[in-house]
C-alpha cells in the first residue's frame, strides 16, 4: 500500500496542471517541491521541549483557558469511536491532546501529542499544518497525507482564530483505527467546525468581556459577533464579521456605529447619540477638529462646546 501511494505522490508531483485539481494535489506539491521533503522517509516524531511548549501555552493563555473544559467536551463525544482530540497553535505544535488510554501510546509514538509539530513544512500534507495553510476546515483521511508513514491516520481540522481574527490555531481530531471511514469523518468534521466556532466566540467574549457583543447570527453558524463600546462604536469583530461586513483593522477603531455596519449608512445628525456622533466625525477626520466640524455643519468652537458638554477632551 505504502508504494502505491509513493506512486501516487510521483505522479502528481511530475505533473504540471495536478496543483490545479485539488487541495490536496495542492499540498503533496507544496511538501515535495517547496519542503523538499521525501514521501517514503522514515523519521521520529519532532517534540518541541518543555521550556518551548510552556512559552507556547502561555502565549495562548486566553485561547487555552477558554479551549480546555470544550475540549474537555468534545473528547467524551468522540472518544469511544477511538479517537483523539489536539488544539495546536498556528507553528503547528500542539499545545493540548485528550486521548484515550489505551490508544495513548498509539498517539504518543507517531507525534500527535502535546509538545508534537506537525506544521505542513515538516510533516507534508497533513490535518494540522494543512489547515493552518489553507486557512480552513480540512479533513485529510488516510492516503491523502504526502507522507507515506502517516497515511494510516485520518485527520479532521477546523481553524481557530483570535479576537482580532488572526489565524492563531488548529482544532484536530484524528484517528488511527482501520475501521474509520471517510462518511464518518465527514461527520466528525462538522463537530470539529462548531467546536472551533464555539472557542473562537469564547475567546472574543472574553476579550471584549467589558464591552456589549452584538450577535449577527449569520446562516451556517458562523461566529459574526461585534463588540461595542457604551456609544454604540465598533470598535471588534469576529473574523466571520469581518469577512460578511468587508470590515478592516481600520473600520474598528470608533469610527463607525452598529447600525451603520449592520443596517446601512446611518445619517449624522445630533438626534442621535451626540457623545457617539462626535467620537465618529473626529475618528473620521483622523482627530482634526476643523475638518469633523465641517464634516458636522458646525463651527470649530461649536464643535469644542459639545465635545466639553458630553465629556471629551480636545486630546
Amino acid at each position: 500500500m505504502a508504494g502505491q501511494h509513493e506512486e501516487s505522490v510521483a505522479e502528481v508531483l511530475h505533473s504540471s496542471s495536478s496543483a490545479a485539481q485539488s487541495f490536496v494535489a495542492a499540498s503533496w506539491c507544496r511538501s515535495g517541491l517547496k519542503h523538499g521533503l521525501d514521501v517514503s522517509a522514515e523519521r521520529v516524531p519532532e517534540l518541541v521541549s518543555g521550556c518551548d511548549l510552556t512559552q507556547r501555552r502561555q502565549q495562548h493563555e486566553l485561547m487555552l483557558e477558554v479551549a480546555r473544559p470544550l475540549l474537555d467536551q468534545l473528547f467524551q463525544t468522540v472518544s469511544a469511536t477511538g479517537c483523539a482530540i489536539m488544539l495546536s497553535d498556528n507553528d503547528g505544535v500542539i499545545l493540548e491532546a485528550r486521548s484515550n488510554a489505551g490508544d495513548r501510546a498509539m498517539f504518543d509514538q507517531i507525534g500527535l501529542t502535546a509538545g508534537g509539530v506537525w506544521s505542513e513544512s515538516r510533516e507534508g500534507t497533513n490535518g494540522i499544518g494543512t489547515c493552518l495553510v489553507e486557512g480552513r476546515a480540512v479533513m485529510i483521511h488516510r492516503d491523502e497525507h504526502f507522507a507515506s508513514r502517516n497515511i494510516g491516520i485520518s485527520c479532521m481540522d477546523a481553524p481557530v482564530r483570535d479576537a482580532a481574527g488572526r489565524l492563531v490555531g488548529a482544532l484536530d481530531i484524528s484517528n488511527c483505527r482501520d475501521d474509520h471511514t471517510a462518511a464518518t469523518g465527514a461527520l466528525i468534521q462538522k463537530i470539529v467546525q462548531d467546536a472551533a466556532r464555539r472557542i473562537e466566540s469564547g475567546v472574543f467574549r472574553e476579550f471584549f468581556k467589558r464591552h456589549r457583543i452584538i450577535d449577527a447570527n449569520l446562516p451556517g453558524g458562523d461566529t459574526a459577533l461585534l463588540a461595542v463600546d457604551r456609544d454604540d462604536l465598533v470598535i471588534g469583530a469576529t473574523h466571520a464579521a469581518r469577512h460578511r461586513f468587508k470590515l478592516t483593522d481600520a473600520c474598528l477603531t470608533g469610527s463607525r456605529t452598529a447600525a451603520e455596519i449592520l443596517g446601512g449608512e446611518a445619517a449624522v445628525s445630533f438626534h442621535d447619540s451626540e457623545r457617539a456622533v462626535l467620537r465618529r466625525a473626529l475618528a473620521q477626520a483622523n482627530g482634526n477638529a476643523t475638518q469633523a466640524a465641517k464634516a458636522l455643519g458646525i463651527g470649530r468652537a461649536t464643535l469644542y462646546r459639545r465635545m466639553e458638554k458630553v465629556g471629551l477632551s480636545r486630546g
